[in-house]
């Protein structure tokens, strides 16, 4: 068993697919038209091509419910590692990129949490050795 799609809701399909690529630095591998909506994942371009993020609308009161509390409870809905978070933290601040945490020792990572302008806090994580 293997993860090869995940997803995360945004509240603007296309707002979402301008900062996943044109500031985090994703790539688009699909955008199908699926009725109002779009299928639309994105990959590193760091890592494997055949692991997706998709960018679901969210369209469903539940799921705003939920995306909602989330965000104001400060619960990140994904996490992405990096190698240098301080290289990072600084080139995605420089970007605009709000940071509600910024890079914090934990322990065994370093973390840093922003908000992708959809409704959601991500987390950025650089693990302290391997």
């Amino acid at each position: 068993m293997r993860i090869k799609l995940t997803s995360i809701m945004v509240e603007d399909q296309d707002k979402a697919l301008r900062f996943y690529t044109e500031v985090l630095g994703f790539r688009k591998k699909r955008d199908i038209p699926a009725g109002e909506y779009r299928w639309i994942t994105v990959v590193s371009a760091e890592g494997p091509a055949d692991v997706e993020l998709a960018l679901e609308p969210n369209a469903n009161p539940a799921g705003k419910t939920f995306q909602q509390a989330m965000f104001s409870q400060k619960i990140p809905l994904a996490a992405f590692e990096v190698s240098d978070i301080a290289a990072e933290y600084e080139r995605l601040k420089s970007a605009g990129v709000v940071f509600t945490r910024e890079p914090l020792n934990a322990g065994p990572v370093t973390i840093a949490v922003f908000s992708d302008t959809c409704g959601n806090l991500i987390q950025l994580y650089q693990p302290a050795s391997r």
